[in-house]
C-alpha cells in the first residue's frame, strides 16, 4: 500500500510552456505576449522557467526575437530563466542574453535525432563539447533533454540501455542535469519506474528529470510512476499546450495545472499558487485563441462543497 511517508516532501516543476508550449502553436504571440506569459508565471510560483530558444527564426517563427524577449521578462531572484540551444551559433546568441541556465537537446533514437537537427548523434555531442566550454566561460550551467527516451516514431520502443549510455556520455561533458522526455506520449508507468530505477542504480552521478507528453492520456499516470520511483524534477506547460512541429504524432504536454493540483491533493509541495496558475491559463487561451487540453483548467481546483437548499424530504 502506497503511503504518504512514501513520497517525497517537494516536487520541482519546470513550466516550459513559453518555449516547447508556443512552439507548436499556429499563431505567433508577439513579444509583448511571451514577455507577460513568463512574468505571470514567475508571479505563480514558478522558480524554474524555460523562456525561448535560440533556433533560426525560418524554422520556428513562433521562437523569434529571442534577445528581445530574454531582455525585456522581469528577473525575479531565485528563479532560473533557461534557454534551449540547439547548436554553438544558437549558445553564442543566447549567452549574450545572460541566461541562468541553458539546455541542449539530444535523441535516444538515431533516426529522429536526423529528422529533428540533421545530425547523427555522435555530430550533436561533438556540438554540444563546444556549447558546454562557451558556457563554463561565462559561468552559465547546461542541462540536457534526451528526447525519445520512452520510444521513438520511426523506431520503436528504446532500449534502456540506450538511453543510459547517451546520459552517461553526456555527463562526461559535466552535464549531470538530464531530462528524459516522452516525446510522442508512448511510456506507460511501468516504464517509467523501470527507466528511473536504472538510473538509480547505473547513473547516480545524474541527476534526472522526466517530461511527458498526453498523446494518450497516460501523461499524469507517469508522472506519479516517477514520484513513486524517486523522481523529484518533472517538465510541464501551462495549459498542457506543446510538441514538436518535428516529431510525427507529438502531442501537448502534462499540463502544469493537472500536475500541481495531483501533488498538491496527495501533500507534495511544488511552490506553486493553483488558482493564480489558473487564471494565466485563462490569458493564455485568449492568447492563442483557442481552448487548452487542461482537465483542472475545464474542472476547476479542490472541490469546495456547497450548501444544499432545501431537502428531498420538503
Amino acid at each position: 500500500m502506497l503511503e504518504r511517508a512514501d513520497l517525497p516532501e517537494e516536487v520541482s516543476i519546470k513550466d516550459v510552456s513559453p518555449r516547447d508550449g508556443l512552439q507548436a502553436e499556429p499563431k505567433v504571440l508577439s513579444v509583448d505576449e511571451r514577455v507577460s506569459l513568463v512574468n505571470q508565471l514567475t508571479a505563480a510560483g514558478l522558480k524554474h522557467i524555460e523562456v525561448t530558444s535560440f533556433v533560426s527564426p525560418k524554422w520556428l517563427p513562433q521562437m523569434a526575437d529571442a534577445e528581445t524577449v530574454m531582455a525585456r521578462i522581469d528577473r525575479k531572484p531565485g528563479v532560473t530563466y533557461a534557454v534551449l540551444v540547439p547548436n554553438p551559433k544558437g549558445a553564442e546568441r543566447a549567452l549574450s542574453t545572460k541566461p541562468d541556465e541553458m539546455t541542449v537537446f539530444v535523441s535516444a533514437s538515431e533516426t529522429h535525432n536526423y529528422k529533428n537537427v540533421h545530425q547523427s548523434i555522435s555530430e550533436s555531442l561533438g556540438g554540444f563539447h563546444r556549447i558546454c566550454q562557451m558556457a563554463r566561460g561565462e559561468g552559465v550551467p547546461v542541462t540536457a533533454v534526451i528526447v525519445t527516451s520512452f520510444g521513438c516514431p520511426y523506431e520503436g520502443r528504446v532500449p534502456v540501455n540506450a538511453v543510459l549510455d547517451l546520459a552517461v556520455r553526456l555527463e562526461s561533458m559535466g552535464i549531470a542535469d538530464i531530462t528524459l522526455g516522452d516525446t510522442v506520449g508512448v511510456a506507460n508507468p511501468l516504464q517509467v519506474a523501470e527507466m528511473v530505477h536504472a538510473f538509480r542504480m547505473n547513473a547516480p552521478m545524474v541527476r534526472v528529470g522526466l517530461h511527458f507528453h498526453d498523446n494518450r492520456g497516460t501523461a499524469l499516470a507517469n508522472m506519479l510512476a516517477g514520484v513513486i520511483a524517486g523522481c523529484t524534477r518533472f517538465e510541464t506547460a501551462l495549459g498542457g499546450i506543446g510538441g514538436s512541429p518535428f516529431s510525427p504524432g507529438a502531442g501537448g504536454n502534462l499540463a502544469t495545472e493537472d500536475a500541481v493540483y495531483c501533488l498538491s491533493e496527495m501533500g507534495i509541495k511544488t511552490g506553486v499558487d493553483l488558482e493564480r496558475l489558473m487564471g494565466i491559463t485563462q490569458y493564455l487561451e485568449g492568447a492563442i485563441g483557442h481552448e487548452v487540453p487542461s482537465r483542472v483548467f475545464k474542472a476547476g481546483g479542490r472541490m469546495v462543497p456547497v450548501g444544499i437548499e432545501g431537502s428531498l424530504n420538503e
